[in-house]
C-alpha cells in the first residue's frame, strides 16, 4: 500500500478526533476506516456517564461503515493523543477481526502523525471468534 494512503488516512483519523464526545475521559480518539471501493469511513469515541455504554472510534467508524452497506475494508488508522498512539481495546480487536479481518492497523500519535505504526489484525488478536457454524 503507499505511504501516500497511509499518511491521508491518518490525518482523516486526526480530523475525526475533533468530533470526539469525551467529557469524562478527555481522551479523544479519531478512526478512519478505508473500504476496498476507496471510501474513507471516520468515527471518533463517545463517551457515557455509564461507561460501558462508551463506544470506541474504531467500532463507530466500523458501524458507519456496515450499516452504509460497505463490507470490504483494506485499512484502518486510529490516533489519540498519546505516545506512539492508541492501540484498540478488546472489544474492537474482535469486531475488527469479524468484519475486517484482512485490514491493516495504523496506530499514531495526533501530535505527531508521521510516526506511524503498522499492525495485522491478526496478530491483534489470535484465534479470534469466527462465525460459529450450526452442527
Amino acid at each position: 500500500m503507499r505511504q501516500e494512503t497511509k499518511h491521508q488516512l491518518v490525518a482523516a483519523a486526526v480530523e475525526a478526533r475533533k468530533q470526539a464526545v469525551a467529557p469524562y475521559s478527555r481522551f479523544r480518539v479519531g478512526a478512519a476506516l478505508l473500504t476496498a471501493t476507496g471510501a474513507v469511513v471516520t468515527g471518533a469515541n463517545v463517551e457515557s456517564a455509564s461507561y460501558g455504554l462508551t463506544c470506541c472510534a474504531e467500532r463507530v467508524a466500523l458501524f458507519k461503515a456496515l450499516t452504509q452497506g460497505e463490507r470490504n475494508f483494506v485499512a484502518i488508522a486510529v490516533v489519540a493523543r498519546l505516545a506512539k498512539g492508541p492501540m484498540p481495546c478488546g472489544a474492537c480487536r474482535q469486531l475488527l477481526a469479524e468484519y475486517a479481518p484482512k485490514a491493516i492497523v495504523w496506530v499514531a500519535d495526533s501530535a505527531k502523525p508521521a510516526g506511524v505504526r503498522t499492525f495485522k489484525i491478526a496478530a491483534l488478536l489470535p484465534e479470534a471468534f469466527r462465525k460459529v457454524t450450526p452442527r
